[in-house]
């Protein structure tokens, strides 16, 4: 018998104590390779649990039970305040002041519906503590001064004097919330907790509702700060390869030691369930210019498990997946098929994150007496299901699809060690086992017993939800005049607030914003806070080289360690499609893998493709070379990963997708269009600062140009057109296009592949890899060429209009590429400029959630962006005066440090070894060399403050003439009309998005 020892910590066993702490248990956790412990600290009640493995990148959390009783966005708000300086660090900002001193690999912070989380990764140990410090400061022992309470949160301001005067609301939280709730999906999901947890902290926005979020004083945020973030409430986690009893010594030293244990009262009870279903309906702002007849959402929700029972949980999910988890799942096609709406309903699925678990399903796009319709749906499937049973292939399909993504390690989009702490954290916080969600192996073998004793999951569908009276149909509705409301409601609001005041009122409201403003001015002094050198940056980048002998060009093989995951990788040159055809890449890769193949409908290549496959899927990529003349290389990448033993099933399935994809299915078709418009049309709030970029940057480069058509709003617009066309007809021309696509992309002489997986796995793929590639039609061109494109020469001065409260405001000029000698200079001012100058005037002055300065290096280009913006005349303003500040140079080698610092933490941010051999393979393609990277690097780490100066006078002088910057801006049609008023000379031309 062999026994397992945790070489990092050989010496603690279950039942030790370390310091304060009692250890509880110590597991190893077989499915991640790595050992549990859980601890509890005796004095406060807090708890902890470590991972231990050799992962270098480490990672810490802190996280509080925060249980609102109102919308006013308490939890939201003193997760902002808290990082505005602290007892040991008083600072303005220590947070995103870090930012900058730091080679973390990521750094913020969360506020959930019941939970608010610290957490940050690093590669570094010195890193690390420095890093640990200031968060710990910040939770447990910050200052929550009044004025950083007014930024962060909302607070009055005065506009005008004498009879012009008017108040204003303003805080960083408040335009954020505004932003968010003029989201449809985001209405949806909050509007949902609320009707199926009427009596539970669920039922309150924990963000914030902008309507409520003025109430809210100071007061009551300390007092919030003093039950909440206190030990004894406190779930602390630690991740990676260093030393527990060093990370505990250092929390009991710099916190716990200097508490006593309470009860926090923070335990949310079970939602009373209820004896008979329930219907609500919710509204959602929509803009005037768009018809609201086919903008509703319907679904039915349900109230599920208590989130402890991690079998019931693992049960649901596998539910879940048989439900609704592809377009084969007897749920989802039954309501896709029924032609009511364009795309599952947002919010659908399980959500395991609560005290109860939930599950909706549902159509978004329906009509306004849809309702009714998609709830007998629902019930029919799950009926017929429950009494005809269910395929068995469904089921293991399921089981099949979570093991999978129980296997493999990824850091999107978090680093592993921070998914963990999530997938662990809504069950642990609530009282749950964390082993029991790290380790299901016991929960797998019971439903296997559980299948193999007959009806389980059609016994589990009656019960769950044809027999659960605790469900809610729900409809959201659209509402056009909602804004205008919200709009008059405020103004009265305000109006009456005013009518109360008096001039001492109005004096201390000007002194406040006077006060505030000073405040954000002050140039301080950060020298209490910890630093990094650039003697810690690592000097080289990494190198991953194809392994010799396995394969030969175009295909590369990569020997790396995948935990028994085989990956497949490639791409497809573009550069031979028609001009006319190009829009229509990014929905052919969108349906190729999902319209099915001449031997094989689509139900049943979905049904392949989750019991075989972790995925597979096609994408349209426009990149710029760095060989030859720097031309833009289109290309559509393809990408399939599968357990070891599956490989040759997933090489079938790509065989057949490259050879005999089939779009001639109509129904079907027309259905991915709309499908595919609702995710666009989804996007544009949430994405509105990376649209708005591409927007400015088209005309720039080809690569920019070809990335506005495949990737930005232009390609909202390619299919809103497709949609229009094959509404009556169409659809034949749209087959042939797709089909054109295809056969200029699917041929022998355009395919470069790499296969990324162990020693065995590759070898293994050696002769289904070149079935594949003979399957391939012979003939055609090399298309890893430059494509035909006709690109504008003008500068785009735009405003595009949509349903949202707020701005999206980008301005993008031209600079150089990466292999040029100021590349370093450039990517080192774009940080300057965010941390020491849009920060303070974007978003504590400005109250946007966020301001950018961003560095394309593949293509040269310069852009500004700002998030959740309530300004946009004042916004290009700051941009030009960024420009102004940068060439002033009023910066010192010490800021020019912690700029190479932030660089080269995303320079040197760490890939699991699948992720890390893809991108290899990709810089391959446009010809990005390692010895480009490290000359890049090194040239980097060389940088001083005169050269950044001397590249600031080169690119950030524009005089009087600005025809090389471009703008575009996402807003509501008001806000851009009332900023042209104020624009002067060049205004925005207005377009609809």
């Amino acid at each position: 018998m062999t026994t397992k020892t945790d070489g990092n910590h050989p010496e603690i066993a279950t039942g030790d104590r370390l310091g304060g702490y009692a250890v509880n248990k110590v597991t190893y956790l077989t499915d991640i390779q790595s050992w549990l412990y859980q601890m509890e600290h005796q004095g406060t009640g807090a708890r902890h649990i470590h991972i231990s493995n050799a992962d270098r990148e480490n990672t810490f959390g802190v996280a509080f039970k925060t249980v609102p009783t109102n919308s006013t966005g308490v939890a939201h708000i003193l997760e902002h305040t808290v990082l505005c300086g602290s007892e040991r660090f008083p600072v303005r900002d220590p947070f995103f002041s870090m930012l900058k001193r730091s080679l973390s690999t990521f750094m913020n912070a969360f506020t959930a519906s019941d939970w608010t989380m610290y957490p940050f990764a690093t590669q570094n140990r010195k890193d690390y503590y420095n890093l640990m410090s200031v968060y710990l400061d910040a939770a447990f022992f910050p200052i929550l001064d009044e004025l950083s309470f007014k930024q962060e949160g909302h607070r009055l301001d005065v506009t005008g004097i004498g009879k012009d005067a008017r108040l204003v609301y303003k805080g960083v939280v408040y335009n954020e919330m505004k932003g968010a709730m003029s989201s449809p999906d985001q209405v949806m999901v909050r509007s949902l907790l609320n009707a199926l947890y009427p009596d539970t902290t669920y039922s309150n926005n924990s963000g914030g509702e902008p309507a409520v979020i003025p109430s809210l004083t100071h007061e009551q945020l300390k007092a919030f700060h003093a039950r909440h973030y206190h030990p004894s409430n406190a779930f602390f986690y630690t991740y990676g390869n260093l030393s527990l009893k060093d990370h505990l010594a250092f929390i009991e030293e710099r916190v716990l030691s200097r508490f006593s244990r309470i009860d926090p009262k923070t335990d949310v009870p079970a939602q009373p369930r209820w004896t008979a279903p329930k219907t609500a309906a919710y509204h959602y702002p929509l803009d005037r210019s768009e018809d609201p007849a086919k903008k509703y959402q319907a679904c039915v929700a349900w109230l599920l498990a208590d989130i402890k029972d991690t079998f019931e949980v693992l049960v649901a999910a596998v539910i879940e997946q048989v439900l609704i988890g592809n377009a084969a799942s007897p749920l989802r096609k039954a309501l896709m098929d029924s032609q009511l709406g364009t795309a599952l309903s947002d919010g659908t699925g399980y959500d395991a994150e609560n005290r109860d678990t939930m599950f909706s399903v549902g159509l978004k796009d329906v009509s306004e007496s849809d309702a009714e319709k998609i709830e007998a749906i629902v019930f029919d499937v799950l009926k017929r299901l429950a009494d005809s049973g269910i395929d068995r292939e469904l089921v293991e399909s399921a089981i099949h699809q979570i093991e999978f993504h129980r296997k493999e390690v990824t850091n999107t989009p978090y680093p592993y060690g921070i998914k963990l702490l999530i997938g662990v954290a809504a069950s642990w916080l609530h009282g749950g086992d964390p082993e029991r969600m790290l380790q299901l192996d016991a929960d797998f073998d019971r439903l296997r017993q559980s299948l193999a004793n007959g009806r389980f999951l059609e016994d589990k569908i009656r019960h769950d939800f044809l027999d659960n009276p605790h469900r809610v149909r729900f409809t959201l509705v659209p509402d056009q005049q909602m804004a205008e409301r919200e709009n008059r409601r405020v103004e009265k609001e305000l109006a009456d607030v005013l009518a109360r005041l008096n001039e001492a009122d109005l004096a201390a409201i000007r002194a406040d914003a006077s006060a505030l403003e000073k405040l954000q001015e002050t140039q301080e002094n950060l020298e209490s806070l910890p630093t990094l050198q650039r003697e810690d940056i690592p000097p080289a980048v990494v190198r991953i080289d194809p392994a010799p002998g396995v394969l030969q060009p175009p295909v590369w093989a990569y020997d790396q360690s995948t935990s028994g995951i085989f990956y497949c990788s490639g791409g497809l040159g573009a550069g031979g499609i028609d001009r006319l055809l190009l829009p229509l890449v990014p929905f052919f890769c969108y349906a190729a893998s999902k319209m099915g193949t001449t031997d094989c409908g689509y139900t049943k290549m979905a049904r392949r493709m989750d019991r075989y496959t972790g995925g597979i899927g096609f994408s349209a990529n426009a990149r710029t070379r760095f060989d030859d003349n720097g031309d833009c290389l289109p290309f559509v990448s393809f990408s399939g990963k599968c357990l070891n033993r599956n490989q040759d099933r997933m090489f079938e399935i790509l065989h057949e997708l490259t050879s005999r994809v089939d779009f001639t299915d109509h129904t079907r078709l027309r259905q991915l269009v709309l499908e595919y418009r609702a995710g666009l049309e989804a996007a544009v709030v949430h994405n509105g600062h990376r649209l708005a970029i591409s927007l400015a940057s088209r005309n720039f480069t080809p690569a920019n140009h070809l990335q506005e058509i495949w990737g930005g709003i232009h390609q909202l617009h390619t299919v809103k057109q497709v949609a229009t066309d094959t509404a009556d007809g169409g659809m034949q021309r749209l087959t042939a296009s797709l089909q054109a696509i295809g056969q200029t992309l699917f041929h022998r002489n355009n395919v470069k592949m790499a296969l990324i997986g162990e020693k065995a796995m590759l070898a293994k793929a050696a002769d289904p890899v070149n079935t594949l590639t003979r399957a391939l039609a012979a003939g055609g061109t090399d298309g890893f060429a430059p494509p035909q494109l006709n690109v504008a020469t003008g500068r785009p001065m735009e405003g595009w209009s949509t349903s949202t409260a707020v701005s999206f405001v980008a301005q993008t000029f031209q600079t150089v590429r990466l292999d040029h000698a100021d590349s370093p200079a450039l990517s080192v001012i774009a940080k300057m400029l965010r941390s020491m100058y849009l920060h303070r005037e974007i978003r504590e002055k400005g109250g946007a959630y966020g301001g950018f300065a961003l560095y394309n290096a593949e293509d040269g280009l310069f852009s500004f962006a700002s998030y959740r913006d309530p300004h946009i005349v004042g916004t290009l303003k700051v941009y030009d005066g960024a420009a102004e500040f940068i060439r002033m140079g009023k910066f010192s080698e010490e800021d020019v440090k912690e700029a190479i610092l932030q660089v080269c933490s995303e320079i040197d941010k760490p890939d699991p070894p699948g992720p890390a051999a893809r991108k290899a393979f990709y810089r391959r393609i446009i010809g990005l060399s390692d010895e480009t990277r490290m000359r890049n690097k090194e040239n980097l780490l060389k940088l001083t403050r005169k050269a950044v100066v001397d590249a600031a006078d080169r690119y950030f002088y524009f005089g009087n003439d600005h025809a090389n910057k471009a703008v575009a801006v996402i807003s509501n049609r008001e806000l851009l009309e009332t900023a042209n008023t104020k624009m002067g000379g060049q205004v925005l031309s207005l377009h609809a998005v």
